[in-house]
C-alpha cells in the first residue's frame, strides 16, 4: 500500500466490508437502507448533487423546478440501487436474473444475428441503470446461442491498488475478459485484447458518455456542444464490428436494456458522425429514463473545468 492516502486506504477498506456484508444480509433490509441513503444525499446536496440536477436539466428542460427535485432524488435512489447490486450481484442467479430481464431488452435482435453471423459487435453505453447486469444478460444470451465468443470490457485504474483490484475480480467473476484503459504498453495490450474478442464474432462493451482521455469527438448532445470519446467508432472502423449504442435501465422489479440500430463506420472519415450518431442515440435513450443516467461529473463544454481545476 505504499504511496496510498489514509483516505484510499479507508474506502479499500469499506468496499471489501460491503461486498463481504451486503450479500449476507435481508435484501430488503439493504435496499430500505441504500434508499434512505439516497434520500438524505438529495436533501443535503453537495457538488455530485448539483452536478446531477444540471445534467438532468439539460436532458429534460421540460420539467418544473419541482419536478426536478423529484428527478434528482429518483436518480439518486437509481445510483443507490446500482451500488447495491455491486455488492449482490456476484451472488445472484445468472439464469433467474437473465429471465427477469429477457421482456426487457428491446431492439437486440439485430446485434444477436451479426453475432450468430460470425461478426463481432460493439455496445456502447452511457453510464445508465446498472450495465453490469447488462453484461451478464450479454454473456447468457451468447452461451444460449452456442457462441463461445465471450466479452469484453474496459475499466478505468483505481485507487488504491487493492480496490482496483477488487473491482476487476468482481467483473471478472461475472464473466467478462476485463482489460484496463492505460497508455503505453498496458493500453496496447488492451487494444489487441479487444480486436481479438472482435475478430473471433465476440462482443466489447465500452461505456462511451464521457471522455476521461480527452482525446474524443465534439458533437451536440442535448443540442449544447459536449465532446465524447471516439474509441467504440474507431474500434468498429478498425475491425468491421457492428456498433450499436444501447443504454441499460431499471424497472420496478428487474432490468431492462435499450439496444439502438446499428451505426455505419466503415472507415475512418466516418468515426466522427458515427461519435455524433451516439450522442443522438444517447440523449433520446437517457430521456426516456433520465432518473437512471449516474451522471455526476461535467460533460457539456459549458461546464468544463478550468485548467486549475482540472489540475486538482
Amino acid at each position: 500500500m505504499t504511496g496510498e492516502s489514509w483516505k484510499e486506504r479507508l474506502a479499500g477498506a469499506e468496499y471489501a466490508a460491503a461486498w463481504a456484508l451486503v450479500r449476507r444480509l435481508p435484501e430488503p433490509l439493504v435496499a430500505r437502507a441504500f434508499r434512505a441513503g439516497a434520500d438524505l444525499a438529495a436533501r443535503r446536496g453537495g457538488d455530485g448533487v448539483a452536478r446531477l440536477r444540471a445534467n438532468l436539466a439539460r436532458v429534460r428542460p421540460d420539467v418544473s423546478a419541482a419536478e426536478l427535485d423529484l428527478l434528482v432524488r429518483d436518480g439518486l435512489r437509481s445510483y443507490a440501487r446500482y451500488w447495491h447490486e455491486v455488492f449482490r450481484l456476484p451472488a445472484m442467479d445468472p439464469q433467474a436474473l437473465h429471465a427477469a430481464m429477457d421482456p426487457h431488452v428491446h431492439g437486440i435482435g439485430s446485434s444477436l444475428d451479426t453475432l450468430r453471423a460470425g461478426r463481432g459487435v460493439i455496445y456502447a453505453l452511457p453510464h445508465s441503470g446498472n450495465w453490469d447486469v447488462a453484461g451478464v444478460y450479454i454473456v447468457r444470451e451468447l452461451v444460449r446461442m452456442g457462441l463461445p465468443a465471450g466479452m469484453t470490457t474496459v475499466v478505468q485504474r483505481l485507487r488504491p491498488e487493492s480496490l482496483f483490484r477488487r473491482f476487476v475480480a468482481y467483473r471478472e467473476s461475472l464473466g467478462f475478459e476485463i482489460v484496463t484503459a492505460e497508455s503505453g504498453a498496458a493500453g496496447r495490450a488492451a487494444h489487441r485484447a479487444m480486436t481479438r474478442r472482435l475478430a473471433s464474432g465476440g462482443v466489447v462493451c465500452l461505456i462511451a458518455d464521457r471522455d476521461l482521455a480527452g482525446t474524443g469527438v465534439d458533437v451536440r448532445f442535448c443540442d449544447e456542444p459536449a465532446r465524447f470519446p471516439s474509441g467504440p467508432a474507431r474500434l468498429a472502423a478498425l475491425t468491421g464490428a457492428a456498433l450499436h449504442p444501447a443504454c441499460a435501465v431499471f424497472t420496478d422489479d428487474a432490468w431492462g436494456v435499450l439496444v439502438g440500430e446499428e451505426i455505419p463506420v466503415p472507415d475512418r472519415a466516418a468515426v466522427a458522425p458515427a461519435v455524433q450518431a451516439i450522442a443522438d442515440a444517447f440523449g433520446a435513450m437517457i430521456a426516456e429514463r433520465p432518473q437512471d443516467w449516474h451522471m455526476l461529473q461535467p460533460i457539456w463544454a459549458a461546464d468544463a473545468p478550468t485548467p486549475a481545476m482540472a489540475a486538482r
